[in-house]
């Protein structure tokens, strides 16, 4: 006997997963057809609603259980061959939920799905920046014949809205012509720093509004080491839960994403990681 695949984030009573009530929506994207190394990525969503179900949901930093806003679990984005495709049913389907009044979170995935999710909130929302949180730039305009590659999601990014770049630590020469350096955070510099004066200087640049967009290879492989391209050196939990309460804190936190989960078998921690991330911004969002 398999596993239960679980079709709702959380195990929480039957109230909190109304669609009709709940003021947060989550939309998983299962799409993985422009990986360049590790498949999987498309297995990611499901990981995250099975490892959900073993979370605590009161959260001691805040004191709050922010389930309470209701979670509803949409259904899946599926059968797409074409990033390019994909990208305009994601859009449609997040302008849905932001026209229901609902707080959208995107579950990828590779990071390719979030470019739809870019043009609907940025259609919906104005001065909104979008920030990367990840270990590489994603700056190629185009990648093994698409612009829509997985590499190429900020710079895509970039004609939609203006970015700001955390945790960065690999990219490709060709990418640097097109690095705003004053609005990139690199992963070396961020060690460097050891204090806070860091999230500082992101957030100061950052407009009111804030899309957050997490490939979780942001974190160090010692931590998250299920992913399609693992970078070593990468950010700690505390770093990147300090940045997301500030951002949270001083602008306005319109939605997010969580791409990237290469779940497998032997590392559930990963999964896990990766729930309660998405949670524990959930509470910085509702419950501060």
């Amino acid at each position: 006997m398999g596993k239960t695949k679980r079709t709702q984030f959380g195990d929480f009573a039957a109230e909190y997963y109304n669609p009709n009530t709940a003021e947060i929506a989550l939309l998983p994207v299962p799409f993985d057809g422009t990986s360049t190394w590790m498949k999987g990525a498309d297995k990611g969503p499901q990981a995250i609603l099975d490892a959900s179900f073993n979370l605590e949901y009161y959260d001691i930093e805040t004191g709050s259980e922010v389930y309470r806003r209701g979670i509803f679990t949409e259904p899946a984005v599926v059968g797409f061959a074409k990033p390019e495709e994909l990208s305009e049913v994601v859009q449609q389907r997040i302008q849905r939920l932001l026209n229901a009044g609902k707080f959208p979170v995107l579950l990828g995935g590779e990071h390719s799905v979030s470019v739809g999710a870019f043009k609907a909130f940025a259609a919906k929302y104005g001065k909104l920046t979008i920030l990367q949180l990840d270990a590489h730039a994603d700056l190629r305009d185009s990648y093994e014949g698409s612009t829509h590659n997985h590499a190429c999601v900020m710079a895509r990014a970039r004609e939609i809205a203006p970015i700001v770049q955390v945790g960065i630590r690999s990219m490709d020469v060709c990418e640097t012509r097109d690095l705003q350096m004053d609005r990139v955070f690199f992963a070396h510099a961020i060690f460097d720093n050891r204090g806070t004066d860091w999230i500082d200087q992101v957030v100061s640049k950052l407009t009111e509004n804030v899309y957050l967009t997490i490939d979780l290879d942001v974190f160090d492989p010692s931590i998250m080491p299920a992913t399609g391209t693992p970078e070593p050196g990468g950010m700690r939990w505390y770093d990147a839960l300090a940045l997301v309460r500030r951002v949270c804190e001083q602008r306005t936190l319109v939605g997010f994403d969580l791409v990237e989960l290469c779940p497998r078998e032997s590392m559930w921690a990963s999964d896990l990681l990766a729930a309660k991330l998405l949670y524990k911004i959930l509470t910085y969002k509702f419950c501060l």
